[in-house]
């Protein structure tokens, strides 16, 4: 794929490009693998099937939450006349299996983002997908270290869910943001989806406005999870996070805002970037790790995100992983749902959605339990006959 479409979908991919990543449209736009495009939107409501996500590794059920979030203090970037608001929600350990099952999504979400990316797949069964994660279950004992995910430009969080859960089952708080008006299909309080006004081709907004403005938000989540600038904690589990222990990261612009978050805020220790653009100042990190986690063309000389000139400045632990057969949504749920449904989620990205999940779950679960948890994790130390599609490359 050379060049964007001139539809729906062909807009969200100029958008993403030109906006979140600030890239030249014709370079961009290869590595951007996006889910394949239908002739017209989906609009069967009938399920077909019931897709899954993958069952959570850990030893812990796991809880969700969900936390409607103003931050008054600030216009939002996209409609100044409101202030900034988010909607996170919130994964985390739980005790035995009380509680009810969650949603994926509800089904006006899911037929805004299947018709926004114009993917040919049923909203009622995508909404469906099994989710492991259950409202109202009880917090198990302890203190855990807290995790931030991001998502991509015009993704609503819903694309964050099977590593969010995940990462709950093995230890972790994990909060999922939507930041207003930068998603099709993103849920707010009262079923509310705020418009994608980031989503308009011929919006004027920096790519590097919008990540500081994600990180902006971000840093008010942590306010609001840990008690900060902005007051004092609001969750009601609040007590269960380890201030001390706190990392973040993303997928697209939600791993660019990581690390515009850690050039900002000390609280977060860890961050990781799965396929995303990079704003780092020259001491930025101070010595914190990071881990880059992305497709085969983030190793090209030309690469699209110039991770090649962020390396150098990266002064603590470090890796830059590329996968093997990957796309740019690799790293999120859509290959996972999206095959279950027969939709072929990148044509030119063959990696399945199991492996796609394996993968990601394995090291990104690894990178956040050697430095947030102290745990020694030899798959980080290079490469591994369980995962052949994983290189790791030192430029």
């Amino acid at each position: 794929m050379t060049t964007a479409r001139k539809t729906p979908r062909g807009r969200a991919v100029a958008s993403v490009l030109a906006l979140a990543l600030a890239l030249p449209l014709a370079a961009a736009s290869e590595a951007l693998a996006a889910p394949r495009t239908a002739d017209a939107p989906a609009t069967a409501d009938a399920p077909v099937t019931r897709p899954e996500l993958p069952r959570p590794t850990g030893k812990y059920a796991v809880g969700r939450d969900t936390l409607h979030l103003v931050d008054k203090s600030r216009k939002d970037l996209w409609a100044p006349e409101e202030p900034r608001e988010l909607m996170t929600s919130l994964y985390y350990p739980a005790r035995g299996e009380g509680g009810r099952a969650t949603a994926y999504t509800s089904l006006k979400a899911a037929r805004a983002l299947l018709t926004y990316y114009q993917l040919d797949a049923p909203p009622a069964a995508y909404s469906a997908t099994r989710t492991y994660a259950r409202t109202g279950a009880p917090a198990a004992p302890g203190r855990f270290p807290l995790v931030l995910l991001s998502p991509g430009f015009t993704a609503p969080r819903s694309t964050l869910t099977h590593l969010a859960e995940d990462l709950a089952s093995r230890g972790y708080v994990v909060a999922t943001v939507d930041h207003a008006h930068e998603a099709a299909g993103g849920e707010f309080e009262g079923g509310r989806m705020p418009p994608c006004l980031g989503c308009d081709p011929d919006s004027t907004v920096p790519g590097p406005r919008i990540t500081e403005n994600r990180a902006q938000d971000l840093s008010y989540v942590l306010d609001r999870l840990v008690g900060g600038r902005s007051g004092k904690a609001t969750w009601r589990h609040a007590k269960m996070i380890d201030r001390k222990r706190i990392g973040s990261g993303g997928h697209s612009i939600g791993g660019a805002a990581t690390m515009a978050l850690m050039n900002t805020d000390r609280r977060v220790r860890a961050g990781m970037n799965m396929d995303g653009g990079i704003q780092i100042k020259p001491d930025g990190l101070r010595g914190r790790p990071f881990l880059m986690l992305g497709t085969e063309l983030t190793t090209k000389p030309d690469g699209p995100y110039h991770w090649d000139d962020a390396w150098p400045l990266m002064d603590g632990w470090k890796r830059w992983l590329a996968v093997a057969g990957s796309g740019h949504f690799t790293f999120t749920d859509a290959p996972v749902v999206l095959e279950q449904l027969g939709v072929d989620e990148d044509p030119e990205a063959p990696i399945s959605g199991e492996r796609a999940e394996r993968i990601t779950r394995a090291y990104v679960g690894a990178f956040f339990d050697r430095h947030l948890r102290g745990i020694e994790q030899p798959l980080l130390n290079g490469p591994t006959p369980d995962h052949p599609e994983v290189t790791f490359h030192q430029p």
